[in-house]
């Protein structure tokens, strides 16, 4: 199967979008498929030769203004060209936007099916960064969408939020997560101690450090007595957060078996952002054994069984946050059955699987299409 996989986001970039953008396209390599990538071109350059799984085409690119690390690409004729020349087969839209919308365009002149994967709350987005626009959005959002031949949701939320908003043909399409690479024996006693020297419970957030993640609800965290916060992470908000988070420790960008190893050597992961439609930064640390605190909306919604993999509190709510961090680093007994769990829950997730019911869809869509031409 030839895919052209049209794409906001992709490595270098350090995001949800890029990362499962990229375990798409491995997974149609190692499948037998013929993937395409086209993404906006990065700042920080490409990787190097030989080390992405199929042909990138990038396409020119603006930072987003007081958002650097996010870039948004240009009116480009490359993606209808790459189309053409890859005799594209679906279409697969990864959180399909700005970039996303010039792909439906060149799939639909083409008469090529697409799916378009959701992904960001972008209404979310813009009620944080400009207090409305969130009409606007969902609007932009509807109308990429409908064109689609069908729209994968990463959650129960995200697809009744878009069912809500008027968009059809919407299903389930979750997360893998990679359990090999998140797993609970690479708990590093020696990094601990580096980052607890006095013998600290260690809390940790990973992601981006944006408005929209709201990660100074962790401020009350920073007062608990024998616990230490790790936040990893980079992104505009960091300096800020220095500030409204002290004595935490700032890890910056980390990725690979590092990030693992951390990730590993927590007691408690805390997630703040209330605009998930997935989190995959929980299931990494459930992968981890590590127990989790997430707001009780959007995607932890699905991925935190509360009281038994982890808790659940109100959005937006630091006291909920600092309460529930409190009676899991007090209770290690309680921590350690919440690990077991939460790596026993994710135990089947991985990419592989989640690949396959991918490969599903783009079947039951292009059978679609020949019915409807026969």
């Amino acid at each position: 199967m030839r895919v052209v996989i049209v794409t906001e986001s992709f490595p270098p970039d350090v995001n949800g979008v890029a990362h499962c953008a990229l375990q798409t396209a491995r997974h149609l390599a190692r499948r037998g498929h013929d993937p395409l990538v086209i993404a906006p071109a990065t700042a920080a350059g490409v990787p190097a030769e030989g080390t992405e799984p199929c042909p990138v085409v990038r396409v020119p690119s603006l930072p987003l203004p007081g958002y650097p690390q996010v870039r948004v690409a240009l009116p480009s004729r490359r993606v209808a060209a790459a189309l053409t020349a890859h005799r594209a087969e679906i279409v697969h839209l990864a959180g399909p936007f700005v970039l996303g919308v010039r792909g439906m365009a060149a799939a639909a002149r083409l008469g090529v099916p697409a799916v378009a994967v959701y992904q960001t709350d972008l209404a979310g987005y813009a009620r944080t960064y400009m207090g409305a626009g969130e009409t606007t959005a969902w609007r932009r959002l509807r109308a990429v969408h409908t064109a689609a031949d069908r729209t994968l949701a990463p959650s129960t939320a995200a697809l009744r939020d878009l069912e809500l908003h008027g968009v059809p043909r919407v299903r389930l399409w979750q997360r893998g997560v990679d359990t090999v690479r998140f797993r609970p024996d690479l708990r590093d006693e020696a990094l601990r101690r580096e980052l607890a020297p006095g013998g600290e419970l260690l809390v940790g957030y990973v992601g981006r450090l944006a408005p929209e993640k709201q990660v100074e609800l962790l401020s009350g965290v920073c007062g608990l007595d024998g616990v230490k916060l790790v936040v990893v992470g980079d992104g505009p908000s960091a300096p800020g957060l220095r500030s409204a988070l002290p004595g935490a420790h700032f890890l910056g960008r980390r990725t690979g078996p590092e990030l693992a190893r951390i990730f590993a050597s927590l007691d408690v992961f805390a997630h703040t952002g209330p605009y998930e439609t997935f989190c995959q930064t929980v299931q990494e640390a459930m992968a981890s054994g590590v127990p989790v605190v997430a707001p009780a909306a959007g995607g932890p919604l699905d991925l935190v069984d509360h009281g038994r993999t982890g808790l659940l509190v109100p959005p937006r709510d630091s006291d909920a946050m600092t309460a529930a961090v409190r009676t899991l680093t007090a209770d290690p007994a309680l921590r350690a059955a919440y690990g077991r769990a939460g790596r026993a829950a994710v135990e089947g997730r991985t990419w592989e699987a989640i690949g396959d019911q991918l490969l599903d869809h783009y079947a039951e869509v292009l059978g679609e299409r020949a019915a409807v031409a026969a």
